[in-house]
């Protein structure tokens, strides 16, 4: 459990399904709170990790805004194809032509993460970055993933962990990061404010989650 000598409440602030199931899985006690901040597009000439990082912080800040106490943890992954940030698809044909241009190719999948403690208005915030190989999926495949549904609520049109579609032959650093919440740095800066977050839970002996494996690469023999 997620606890800090203070008695500081941990909050989520967003309704991902897969960020809220990571941190069960961690064990992590938590309440979710949307911020429902739009997520508009980068400024003129913002990085995509300095662009997660910000709406990472102003998730967390405007959940946080809305808080007497505790420590609030936002989070916003960008799909990174060619310098271009690919987001969530807003139609079957943006979703097509995104698993399109990503078929067969290796692209980045970087999350922002932020904290901000209610009472003091201290922030922390870091980004991690991992590189995604996707296989040669044909155009059949393509077009049943997204009859499904799957692709519209995730950046690059496409999950990670989705068992039936497998997009992805292998994930080189934090598997979890790909997913939408990279446990391994979530807890430095839950740490960095004061709470204690089964760390052995959240981490692999090398360092990474412990999901990403010894080696830090995630492919189809890794399950």
């Amino acid at each position: 459990m997620a606890h800090a000598g203070n008695g500081a409440r941990l909050v989520l602030a967003s309704g991902s399904p897969r960020r809220r199931e990571i941190m069960e899985s961690a064990g992590l006690e938590f309440e979710v709170v949307r911020s429902d901040v739009p997520e508009g597009p980068p400024t003129p000439g913002e990085g995509h990790e300095r662009y997660a990082g910000r709406m990472a912080r102003d998730k967390a800040s405007a959940v946080s805004s809305r808080l007497g106490r505790g420590v609030v943890l936002g989070a916003d992954t960008v799909v990174v194809l060619d310098g271009e940030i690919l987001g969530k698809p807003e139609s079957a044909g943006e979703a097509a032509g995104m698993l399109r241009r990503l078929r067969g190719r290796d692209h980045g999948v970087t999350t922002g993460l932020a904290t901000v403690d209610s009472g003091t208005g201290r922030v922390e915030t870091a980004a991690v970055t991992s590189t995604v190989h996707m296989r040669s999926y044909d155009d059949g495949e393509i077009a049943a993933y997204v009859a499904s549904g799957e692709p519209f609520d995730k950046a690059g049109a496409y999950g990670v962990q989705d068992t039936g579609f497998r997009p992805a032959e292998r994930v080189e650093g934090c598997y979890l990061n790909v997913v939408g919440l990279p446990l391994c740095r979530a807890a430095d800066l839950l740490s960095l404010m004061g709470m204690a977050c089964a760390e052995g839970r959240m981490r692999g002996r090398d360092g990474h989650c412990a999901d990403c494996g010894t080696s830090g690469v995630w492919g189809e023999a890794a399950g």
